[in-house]
């Protein structure tokens, strides 16, 4: 993303700046382009550097990067926890929205080290370009969030019918909760289109303010790109915070909502029973 100095010094018809990706390499029939090819080094490196985090916790606190992750594994999971009214399953989904969270917020990250954008180039086409500035890699990160999403929503709620009852507020024969309710399935289907423009947007344009600003430096592109840089780095961990705290609600709101109904159903069956032995000691000879 950050321009190298030689790349700089060669410019005089503007910053180069590409939203689409382009395709680097071929194997078979598939054409693997910049973004999905630097997502694939991010991937390796993010396994890598957590393994190497992994075998460095003690039981005793350590500062530096294992501080760092620690405190960010702490914070996602305390907020997993508490947007659930049942903290035992929220536990259950803990690890997904932990690997979510840094897996964004990384490769957000390694988006913008030198060497990411033009300095690396195949002919006209950059080498490598971040994965989350691909319209088609935030795509696939929301599918697959929305997938696991909706996949435990409905083993949550018991069934794929129980879980489509939640988005009805009264009886679906009703024509108004009717309306109100398929208002509701389209506006959820939609979240994952939400999801990925956002992320994707926040990023391309991160990219595109960085390009501009390292060509107007020239000479001193690195000190001019600089405080973009700085403020991207802002943006990368508040945009895998979004992405991670809004796929979490979705998921926290359905499973809620299955419990809540479980917990009224229950206490109808109760108030039931309760009422079945009242009148069944007024009947019993005898009693007053």
């Amino acid at each position: 993303m950050i321009t190298s100095l030689l790349a700089q010094f060669s410019a005089d018809s503007g910053p180069a700046v590409h939203v689409a990706p382009a395709g680097v390499l071929h194997l078979g029939g598939l054409t693997i382009t910049n973004s999905i090819l630097y997502g694939w080094i991010c991937l390796i490196v993010i396994i890598i550097f957590m393994i190497a985090v992994a075998h460095r916790v003690t039981v005793k606190p350590k500062s530096g990067i294992v501080q760092f992750v620690e405190a960010g594994v702490e914070f996602i999971s305390r907020m997993v926890e508490n947007n659930f009214d049942d903290k035992s399953k929220g536990r259950k989904y803990v690890p997904f929205f932990v690997t979510l969270f840094f897996f964004i917020l990384l490769n957000n990250w390694l988006g913008l080290l030198p060497g990411v954008g033009e300095a690396f180039r195949s002919g006209d086409t950059p080498l490598l370009r971040a994965f989350t500035a691909d319209l088609n890699g935030t795509l696939a990160a929301g599918l697959v969030t929305m997938i696991y999403v909706y996949a435990s929503s409905i083993r949550e709620s018991g069934g794929f019918l129980k879980y489509l009852r939640h988005f009805f507020i009264g009886s679906p024969l009703n024509p108004l909760y009717l309306i109100i309710g398929l208002l509701e399935i389209l506006t959820d289907l939609t979240r994952l289109f939400s999801l990925s423009l956002r992320l994707f947007l926040n990023i391309t344009i991160g990219e595109i303010v960085i390009a501009v600003f390292s060509y107007l430096g020239h000479v001193v592109a690195p000190l001019t790109a600089l405080p973009f840089t700085m403020i991207e780095m802002f943006v990368g961990a508040l945009q895998a915070y979004i992405f991670t705290v809004l796929s979490l609600m979705y998921l926290a709101i359905a499973v809620n909502h299955s419990h809540d109904e479980a917990e009224i159903e229950a206490g109808i069956e109760e108030s039931l029973t309760e009422r079945k032995e009242a009148e069944t000691m007024k009947l019993r000879p005898g009693e007053a």
